[in-house]
């Protein structure tokens, strides 16, 4: 992987293209800048838990819990499904994966 490189004789296309991936990934950046929100995504790595089941691992309020999840939500990387009264979450996709992946390798693996 080689990241692109910006340059005066660019095409104003292709700056703009670049541009809105990276207010994109600005996004995606907000959204697991939070502690809560990145351990809720370091849960769902292993399998789909229940709203109740986040707040017992994270030993948090359930409106705590449910404000980070909306917030995981409308960047995409959580989806919901509901089960009677209980909802339940699962990642979206594998982009939350990798990017905990690299953050252990940044910061976790000589722990």
């Amino acid at each position: 992987m080689t990241l692109p490189i910006l340059s005066n004789d660019m095409s104003d296309a292709e700056f703009d293209r670049i541009a809105d991936k990276a207010a994109h990934a600005a996004g995606f950046l907000k959204a697991i800048s939070h502690e809560g929100r990145l351990m809720i995504l370091c849960h769902l790595v292993n399998g789909e838990k229940s709203v109740t089941e986040l707040e017992d691992l994270l030993s948090a309020r359930q409106a705590a819990v449910s404000q980070q999840l909306s917030r995981l939500r409308l960047e995409g990387l959580v989806v919901p499904r509901r089960d009677g009264k209980a909802i339940y979450y699962r990642l979206a996709d594998d982009r939350p994966r990798k990017m905990l992946e690299c953050v252990y390798e940044l910061f976790c693996k000589d722990d």
